[in-house]
């Protein structure tokens, strides 16, 4: 498969400034009531703001229970915030790990195009996470759409 059939991304014109919304995705506490998917169940981060470099933990649940550790990857204040995401679990992390989780946000007047993006290249097995995965862009789309809710 080529390299573009393992990124998916959605984007969503949202009623608010960059820094309101970059407020709520720099939260990783806030993954669990923005998660689309369903699957973020808890997340324990330390009380630091996030920075390159900077370590979050989520516990979650897709068919059965497992954590994954996430590292900052990019962050640009009220532009861009990037994980990469590892199982904690054994032996998940012998098979998977290495996929990305992005927002992009662009100003639009006085809103906010949000574009986040699931991205599988740096993925250990892009075919298997794919196929797990059911429709990122349709659980993303959801993601963007209770971010709008928060935001209202």
């Amino acid at each position: 498969m080529p390299d573009s059939a393992y990124v998916v991304s959605v984007d969503r014109l949202l009623d608010a400034p960059p820094e309101r919304v970059f407020a709520l995705l720099i939260d990783p506490e806030q993954q669990v009531r923005l998660d689309g998917s369903g699957t973020v169940k808890a997340v324990k981060q330390s009380r630091t703001p996030l920075r390159v470099g900077s370590t979050f933990d989520m516990h979650m649940k897709r068919g059965f229970a497992y954590s994954t550790r996430n590292t900052v990857t990019e962050l640009e204040p009220d532009r861009l915030i990037t994980w990469s995401t590892r199982p904690l679990t054994f032996p998940l992390s012998l098979l998977i790990g290495g996929r990305t989780w992005s927002y992009r946000l662009d100003p639009e007047g006085g809103a906010t195009r949000v574009t986040e993006t699931w991205d599988l290249r740096g993925e250990k097995n892009r075919a298997l996470v794919a196929k797990a995965a059911g429709d990122p862009g349709k659980d993303m789309a959801a993601t963007l759409e209770r971010l709008a809710d928060v935001l209202a």
